[in-house]
């Protein structure tokens, strides 16, 4: 079908299975020709392709509110509710964002540019809708890696002591941006490894209906089967919250998707429906993608893939010159809130894998966590992006500066940041850094000025520090000062 003609979702509920597998290879053609052009949030986007046509398939927005967590994964959300021909402005100015936007359409009704958020979102509009004797579906879309996050959590414990019913989409591709790291990580796969359990009772149930003696046989089962299926499939982490949980289910599978979906809609309370997807599936490149190349992606040969960019950042620059310092102090140690690629620390993380720490998408955690092992005798180097440094302020103020603990701060991606839009400009760091006492603050123009500063800081190292730092590159780089 011509995707630039869709204007709502009534023609894709008169889809039969058949035609709604071709229209996802429709959309994910689409999606691959205009970010390769344009740029954008490319595997995210192509690992929900039948999970979102799915949702649009079984509920009915925006009366049934879609909130997705962060936003950068609801290209086909926007494809779905008449956007499609908008798609040659992705990203740029006056032109169709890049995430949610309550301006651009009466179906984006929450937008965000930090994860974690969707859960508490949704707990306050299901209360507002019976509070107000309205109805409709209130319904979380959340990645595996923003379930990690502290907030999520604190609305999961919340929303197991309401009766207001919320459901929530966990979308589990086991990757965040680049590969997840955690203890709730490791829970995941033990329930995805149960998902063996669904195929053998299917197995199971039609072999044994296949004869009279069968069907006794499996009568009599039935008790030892209800038992397995408690242990297996309901002592999860959700359950301990009260939910209700249903997965994991095949998130490219259409008959599964809508079966479940159909499911949670039907239910009074609210439930967990866990997705298994394969993020940036139907491009093997984004597919073998480890370390979160085809996660954010600038204009890229779609036929040969991204050529990686052999321009130098002011991320890099830093990292090289830290890289440098860790071969010689052992107490020197990194710590990343989930953006190991995006500032440029693989090679440190490659090299000192025992004195590096990617603490998943956890700010707070991770500035806190650095304070510890400053106290502790450690030489923490933490980089975190300017626009997510915001959740840590507190961390910053109480937990490190207050007791003056010698640490560095690398704050990325500060000032404008250009196609990712407000949620992400970095413009708010220095007024309130500014204000916190003991910090030294250091903004380096050029290269020379880098490596002098981390020389500084790691020779005297003895208060907190911050580097603020562009996202911009820096070309034909020397370490003189000419």
């Amino acid at each position: 079908m011509e995707l630039d003609s869709i204007k709502n979702c009534d023609s894709l509920k008169q889809m039969n299975i058949n035609e709604l597998n071709e229209l996802s290879t429709e959309i994910r053609q689409f999606l691959l020709n205009h970010v390769s052009v344009t740029g954008g949030h490319l595997s995210s986007n192509l690992g929900v392709v039948e999970l979102t046509i799915a949702l649009h398939y079984v509920f009915n927005s925006p009366k049934d509110k879609f909130i997705f967590d962060v936003g950068h994964q609801g290209y086909v959300h926007k494809i779905l509710t008449g956007r499609a021909a908008q798609f040659d402005t992705l990203r740029k100015f006056n032109g169709l964002s890049g995430f949610l936007k309550r301006h651009e359409s009466i179906h984006d009704v929450w937008e965000a540019g930090h994860s974690s958020t969707s859960i508490s979102a949704a707990c306050g509009m299901a209360v507002a809708r019976d509070l107000n004797h309205d109805v409709g579906e209130i319904i979380s879309i959340i990645g595996d890696a923003s379930m990690m996050n502290g907030e999520s959590f604190e609305a999961l414990n919340y929303l197991g002591d309401i009766n207001n019913k919320v459901i929530i989409i966990l979308n589990d591709n086991d990757m965040s941006i680049s590969k997840n790291i955690g203890g709730f990580s490791n829970l995941l796969s033990s329930i995805r490894i149960s998902s063996s359990y669904s195929k053998t009772k299917k197995f199971y149930t039609d072999f044994l209906n296949n004869s009279v003696f069968g069907k006794k046989v499996f009568n009599k089962s039935k008790a030892l089967k209800d038992r397995i299926k408690t242990s297996v499939m309901d002592d999860n982490i959700f359950s301990q919250f009260g939910l209700d949980y249903i997965g994991p289910i095949d998130g490219h599978d259409f008959e599964d998707l809508i079966r479940a979906f159909t499911y949670a809609k039907e239910l009074n309370n609210s439930v967990v429906v866990h997705v298994k997807t394969i993020k940036g599936k139907g491009y093997k490149f984004a597919e073998e993608d480890t370390v979160g190349l085809y996660h954010g992606v600038g204009k890229f040969d779609l036929k040969n893939g991204i050529i990686p960019n052999i321009h130098s950042t002011y991320a890099s620059i830093i990292a090289d010159s830290v890289f440098e310092k860790m071969k010689e102090d052992q107490d020197i140690v990194c710590i990343t809130p989930a953006m190991k690629t995006g500032s440029s620390l693989t090679k440190i993380f490659d090299t000192f894998p025992d004195r590096s720490f990617d603490v998943g998408i956890t700010e707070e955690h991770a500035m806190t966590f650095a304070g510890g092992l400053s106290i502790s005798g450690k030489k923490p180097y933490i980089v975190v992006y300017s626009s997510f440094l915001q959740r840590c302020y507190d961390q910053i103020n109480h937990d490190i500066a207050r007791m003056n603990l010698p640490i560095l701060i690398g704050v990325d991606h500060s000032g404008l940041v250009g196609e990712d839009g407000e949620t992400h400009h970095g413009v708010f760091d220095t007024s309130f850094l500014l204000p916190i006492p003991n910090l030294s603050i250091m903004v380096p123009s050029n290269a020379y000025e880098i490596k002098q500063m981390i020389n500084y800081v790691f020779e005297h190292f003895d208060k907190p520090y911050v580097i603020k730092f562009p996202k911009d590159n820096l070309d034909n780089i020397t370490y003189d000062n000419k």
